[in-house]
């Protein structure tokens, strides 16, 4: 398992979202300190503020590739193109070990569970939900990328 990897798991099992757990294990890479990153983060949690729409494991891979390698120019097509680009290969990876980016897919939940509320973050949550795997794997993912960009 890679260093982003475990640091995410610890910070989805220390309580943060899973969203959160992936955008701030990259804050160094990001130059952002811990707290803006939780705070950028914490919306794309639970699959778009708990409306289990993309996981936001996935959404704070995407946003961590746009903060790393994003185009600023509106006009700039190939950039543009170039980018989704990167981020359809990401979501293809992610696709291709879990067969969905979408929150309520990989949690075989069905649509319409739209409350605000959290679960409580009890042992049981931990057991039956395969997050902290999925923001591992995220992680993971991010880091490959932006290993095999810098070699």
């Amino acid at each position: 398992m890679s260093e982003k990897s475990e640091q995410a798991i610890k910070l989805f099992n220390q309580g943060y979202n899973c969203a959160q757990a992936v955008f701030a294990a990259f804050c160094e890479e990001l130059n952002k300190d811990f707290e803006e990153a939780v705070k950028l983060s914490s919306s794309f949690g639970g699959g778009m503020g708990k409306l289990r729409e993309v996981c936001g494991a996935v959404s704070s891979m995407f946003a961590i590739a746009g903060a790393m390698y994003g185009y600023t120019d509106p006009k700039d097509d190939q950039a543009k193109a170039a980018h989704y680009k990167l981020i359809q290969e990401l979501a293809a990876q992610f696709k291709e070990e879990h067969d969905s980016i979408i929150c309520r897919e990989l949690l075989g939940m069905a649509a319409g569970d739209e409350s605000p509320v959290p679960a409580p973050r009890t042992k049981e949550y931990y057991e039956k939900r395969p997050c902290a795997e999925l923001v591992g794997c995220a992680a993971g993912i991010m880091e490959k990328y932006i290993n095999g960009v810098k070699e």
